[in-house]
């Protein structure tokens, strides 16, 4: 017998918790600048009790092949890729909707 997920009671690979989660994330993408003329990206709006930010910003600094961390509730990667992160996020699972970028 499988284990079950304590939040949903469902067994743990039939468990949706976390496709739920991300359906519900209302995510901005930002570009910033910093001194020296140096851009960051920014990712806020995950909520980190559903979704686990730091391994979220491991993933996306692999496929970028970038540096980067988690501030605040808030992931910030070295350069401007804020085009790429948006696909990204929707090969990972997040709805293209609830994507938004300035």
């Amino acid at each position: 017998m499988s284990e079950m997920c304590p939040k949903c009671g469902l067994p743990k690979d039939l468990c949706v918790c976390e496709t739920i989660a991300k359906e519900e994330q209302k995510i901005e993408v930002r570009l910033v600048k910093r001194k020296f003329g140096k851009f960051i990206t920014t990712i806020s709006g995950i909520n980190d009790k559903s979704i686990d930010l730091k391994e979220l910003a491991k993933k996306l600094k692999s496929k970028l092949a970038c540096g980067g961390t988690t501030k605040g509730g808030v992931i910030e990667l070295q350069g401007n890729h804020a085009n790429k992160v948006k696909q990204i996020l929707v090969d990972l699972g997040f709805p293209q909707s609830t994507i938004t970028s300035d």
